[in-house]
Parts: structure tokens; C-alpha cells; sequence
């Protein structure tokens, strides 16, 4: 037991059995100003509605004892607060509305909650909302990296150039920003070179000098890069296609 609290013109000390607050019959009989027994009998009365270890426990006389430092000669019978509403039920008058009001704010209600003393039912509840919120993150999470692979996979053919251009820009992104976007076109092509067996630079140098030939000026000649060499060669747009999509798979762009 620790600390008393007054209930009306009563007070009654705290009592406590497996992380619950308890009270015995002699308190409600107490607090309800009642003969005392009535509530031992009401609860006898009606003790098939009650469920032990939930509405109340038992402690043999030894252990109410040592426990609660109370004399029990038959036992003592310790009420939770569901076993006490079910009892005070028959208690109709208006100083029992008072009085149950005030015990369940004053003597049940604990301030702080710690999770080990939550029911079994309430723990559950709230695992089962921690659950579903982790749930929904990880669909949530799924869904963004279905949309990214959509994304890859929806590659035009037609709009190659604007497609990996903007693509590349994400993988960029997602190494820590736009200055990388040199090096990994730069690793595009060397991979499209080595796996399709051409050499960019002697083909976009073979390029500028036919179209100079062709009388096109030096500025639109400073202009073109390997990508205008790819897009001359459909296989080669269909490799630079595939070599894209997988740097954004390699660097989690997808």
C-alpha cells in the first residue's frame, strides 16, 4: 500500500496487485457509506458476472497479510475497476453516482501510463495501429519505387534524348547532385562502346568532318557531342536506352 485518497468525507489508502489499482469490500463500503458487508454481499449476489483475474483477484489470508497488511480470516477479495463498476451497479442512489465518479477520476485513473500496464486487449489495439502505420509505409514506399521503375521502363524510343537526359538527372540526384551528371554520361558511353563495339569519338570526328564538307558552319559543328553519333544508329539508341535504365537501377534512381 502507498498513500492514502480521500473519496468524499472518506479516505482510503492505495492498494495496488499486478501493476492495477484494487479496492477491497471494505472500502467501497466505506466510501459508499454503507452497512458494513453490503458490498461483499452484492458481489456474492452477482459473482457469476465477474471474471477473476480480470474483474478481481484473490489473496489468501497469509498473503493479504504480507501484502497489504490486512486481516482477512476468509480471504480477501481485491476489485479492479471493471469488477467495481460491475458492483456499484446496484448502487442506484446519488451519492453513488457521486462517489463512482469519483473514484474511477481520483483512485483508478493513473496519470502516466507505462505500456506494461495497459491490458492485454489495449496493448494489442495499438500494436495492431503500429502495425498497420508501418504497413502503409512500407506500401507507400513500394509504390515510389513502382513509380520510378515505371518511369525507367516507359523509356520512348521516339524521345529518347529528353527521357535519359531527365533520367540521368535523377541518378545525379541521387548521388548527391547535378555535378555528377558528367561522369555518368561519361560511363554511359564508355559502356555503350564497349558493348556494342564502336568508338564514339572517332565516329563523332568522322561526323563533323562529312557535314563540314557539306558546308556547315564551324558553330553547329562545336555543337554536336556523342549523342548526335548514337541517334544515327537505331541500335545504338536501343543499347544507349538499355545502358541508361540500368545506372538508374545501379545507383537507386529506380
Amino acid at each position: 500500500m502507498n498513500g492514502l485518497i480521500k473519496i468524499g468525507n472518506q479516505e482510503i489508502s492505495v492498494k495496488e496487485f499486478e501493476g492495477k489499482r484494487v479496492v477491497t469490500f471494505m472500502d467501497i463500503d466505506m466510501v459508499h457509506e454503507r452497512p458494513e458487508g453490503t458490498a461483499r454481499k452484492r458481489f456474492n449476489d452477482n459473482k457469476k458476472h465477474f471474471i477473476e483475474g480480470e474483474d478481481y483477484f484473490v489473496r489468501k489470508t497469509d498473503e493479504a497479510k504480507s501484502e497489504f497488511d490486512i486481516v482477512a480470516p476468509n480471504g480477501l477479495v481485491l476489485l479492479t475497476e471493471s469488477g467495481y463498476l460491475m458492483l456499484v451497479k446496484s448502487l442506484k442512489d446519488d451519492l453513488a453516482w457521486q462517489v463512482q465518479r469519483q473514484l474511477v477520476k481520483s483512485y483508478f485513473a493513473v496519470k502516466e501510463f507505462k505500456s506494461q500496464e495497459l491490458s492485454p486487449q489495449l496493448q494489442l489495439l495499438i500494436n495492431m495501429e503500429l502495425e498497420q502505420k508501418r504497413q502503409a509505409e512500407k506500401l507507400e514506399e513500394v509504390e515510389g519505387k513502382m513509380d520510378s521503375i515505371r518511369e525507367v521502363v516507359a523509356l520512348s524510343p521516339t524521345q529518347w534524348r529528353k527521357d535519359t537526359s531527365n533520367l540521368i538527372n535523377k541518378i545525379a540526384l541521387s548521388m548527391g547532385g547535378y555535378e555528377h551528371i558528367r561522369a555518368i554520361r561519361e560511363e554511359s558511353y564508355k559502356l555503350l562502346e564497349q558493348r556494342m563495339g564502336v568508338a564514339l569519338n572517332i565516329r563523332l570526328t568522322n561526323k563533323k568532318k562529312t557535314m563540314a564538307l557539306n558546308g556547315i558552319c564551324k558553330s553547329k559543328l562545336d555543337k554536336l557531342n556523342q549523342l548526335d553519333v548514337i541517334a544515327d544508329d537505331k541500335k545504338l539508341v536501343e543499347g544507349y536506352i538499355a545502358i541508361v535504365k540500368e545506372l538508374a537501377i545501379k545507383y537507386g534512381a529506380a
